[in-house]
């Protein structure tokens, strides 16, 4: 008789953001660039932009790890304690909520002083929603990077990275049938791990191409769904 499954705990992995642990390849390697080349930037405004699960984050924590970067937060709008010598991170500055009014002083404090300012966005700043006009001119005027589609041998970092920060041991030779068989993408990457993961502690299978292929069909199952 098969031994019933435990139902795994949903507890989240608990993933390295350090710049050492950012798996680099051609995608994002302006990007990584970028984040190592300050405080020396030509521009003090940073937009890093790319999909959801292309390393916005990761980047963002590396940078602001070396730099010392405060976190702007959508609702703030009073400028850092030194007007003339700061870092700020603002992550998903895409998304609605951000007072306008504060966002723009914080750039053109930066453009005017001694302050630096990554941002990150899903699209590119031509693409961003903004009503006041000014800011639209502020975020054009960034140094835009764009983070690329990945390729094969970033995705098969990543998904050994994502395998290691949940403590599972996976073959390379699985990475490789996974990835012949499955969206070229961060977010699959990143959706075929979990699933491994939970998988493997429900049913306490081992980890390798049976399992993976049980996750692969279940992922395209639900990706026919969706579309």
């Amino acid at each position: 008789m098969r031994k019933p499954a435990q139902l795994p705990l949903d507890l989240p992995a608990r993933s390295s953001l350090a710049r050492d642990d950012l798996v680099t390849g051609p995608a994002n390697a302006l990007a990584a660039e970028a984040v190592d080349a300050w405080p020396h930037w030509p521009h003090p405004v940073v937009l890093i932009s790319g999909p959801p699960g292309s390393g916005k984050t990761h980047l963002g924590a590396a940078w602001s790890e070396l730099s010392g970067a405060q976190r702007w937060h959508p609702s703030r709008s009073e400028l850092p304690g030194d007007p003339d010598l700061f870092a700020v991170l603002v992550e998903d500055v895409d998304r609605s909520g951000y007072d306008e009014g504060g966002l723009f002083a914080l750039l053109n404090a930066a453009r005017l002083g001694g302050g630096t300012v990554l941002l990150t966005s899903r699209v590119g700043a031509g693409a961003i929603t903004v009503a006041l006009a000014d800011l639209r001119s502020r975020l054009r005027a960034a140094t835009a990077v764009e983070l690329r589609a990945p390729d094969e041998e970033l995705l098969t970092g990543v998904i050994m990275k994502l395998a290691a920060d949940r403590q599972i041991a996976i073959d390379p030779k699985v990475v490789a049938y996974a990835l012949s068989r499955m969206e070229r993408s961060f977010e699959a990457a990143a959706d075929f791990v979990q699933r491994l993961d939970r998988a493997a502690l429900a049913g306490k299978e081992r980890i390798g191409r049976t399992l993976a292929q049980r996750i692969l069909e279940d992922m395209a199952v639900e990706s026919n769904r969706a579309s």
